[in-house]
């Protein structure tokens, strides 16, 4: 197995994650891209893209890599369009954080999450496979949220953006 096999697999998201960015900006209104709904605890589309910005950059950026980055206020990002500027900033930080750690997939990271009294030990590998499945998950609760607020959805599953 290729030791380049995360970011080969990062390919595969980006391309997913694009499907989801085309669907946001040609079909869904710039009203109901920010729009809160209740069932999701009053999160927006908008708002969920964010908090999968702050997971990449707490994860892989503040834990692994030791940077001091700050989380993203969602009301700062307008549209799709401001939403994707953010996103290439993420592509850069698993770009270095795959440079710096692909090759080291089982090397235990420690770190101390503000939540946490006592530092814990993780993996890069265990890093980027939870923020992945974590946009996953989020994608997911958007395509809903989508179906919810009228529109029929993009297809975004993995397979039908990544098959030969």
């Amino acid at each position: 197995m290729s030791n380049q096999i995360l970011t080969r697999q990062y390919e595969w998201i980006q391309r997913t994650r694009e499907v989801l960015f085309d669907y946001c900006e040609t079909v869904i209104s710039a009203t109901d891209y920010v729009k809160g709904l209740e069932q999701f605890g009053g999160a927006s589309i908008r708002n969920l893209q964010a908090h999968v910005i702050d997971c990449y950059r707490f994860w892989l950026g503040r834990f692994a890599l030791q940077r001091p980055l700050t989380d993203i206020r969602a009301e700062s990002i307008e549209n799709v369009q401001e939403m994707r500027k953010v996103y290439i900033e993420i592509d850069l930080l698993v770009n270095d954080f795959l440079n710096e750690f692909e090759s080291q997939a089982d090397l235990m990271i420690s770190g101390r999450p503000s939540w946490q009294e006592e530092h814990i030990p993780l993996t890069p590998l265990w890093l980027f496979t939870h923020t992945i499945t974590h946009e996953f998950h989020h994608k997911g609760q958007i395509v809903s949220m989508s179906r919810q607020l009228g529109y029929m959805p993009a297809v975004t599953d993995l397979y039908h953006e990544t098959r030969p």
